[in-house]
């Protein structure tokens, strides 16, 4: 387990949660005498700290999710310090293969929650990692009593699509709009 994550839960070969727990804190936590050493376990954890090795994963990643993302330490150094942003990791054999965003927001009606930005490594796909990563982020969610989850995903995303709805997602009759900055260099679709 890397020193830049605590961990949400673990599974072994078969892709199950194993241990996993919610403190009366409202944080999601395992028993880690449940933890096996299996070179395949895949693990899901919080990032805590942006390190160096965290920064390089990320960055490996992010292509995979986006064509035109471009990597930023400083952001990746924010999201972990915010207290709203949760970034989840997936680790299978200490190597990142899989990461989410869950960030969590009160507005006068309740406090939401929004995932955004779930990749799987093309190497490790077909595991049940994303499920695994969005089922964590669900557990956190109720943790800190959100009222509602939302997600968007390209329509071209069939697979990741069928994934949502079958996690428990619903589709929601409602018309997505983005502001573009003026300063349309620094942000990115």
């Amino acid at each position: 387990m890397s020193h830049t994550a605590s961990p949400v839960h673990s599974s072994g070969p078969s892709g199950g949660a194993e241990g996993s727990s919610i403190d009366p804190q409202g944080t999601v936590g395992f028993d880690t005498d449940s933890l096996s050493l299996m070179e395949d376990e895949l693990t899901i954890s919080i990032a805590t700290l942006a390190d160096d090795d965290l920064a390089e994963e990320i960055h490996r990643l992010l292509p995979q999710l986006s064509k035109t993302a471009v990597f930023d330490r400083g952001i990746l150094n924010r999201m972990v310090e915010n207290e709203s942003v949760d970034l989840f990791l997936a680790r299978l054999a200490g190597r990142v293969v899989g990461m989410a965003t869950l960030v969590t927001f009160p507005i006068p009606t309740g406090l939401r929650g929004h995932i955004d930005d779930v990749v799987v490594d093309e190497a490790a796909r077909g595991r049940g990692i994303a499920r695994q990563l969005l089922e964590a982020m669900i557990v956190r969610a109720r943790a800190v009593a959100v009222r509602s989850l939302d997600l968007t995903s390209r329509p071209s995303r069939e697979s990741a699509i069928r994934l949502y709805e079958a996690s428990g997602f619903k589709r929601r009759d409602s018309v997505l709009f983005r502001y573009q900055s003026v300063d349309s260099d620094r942000i990115r679709a």
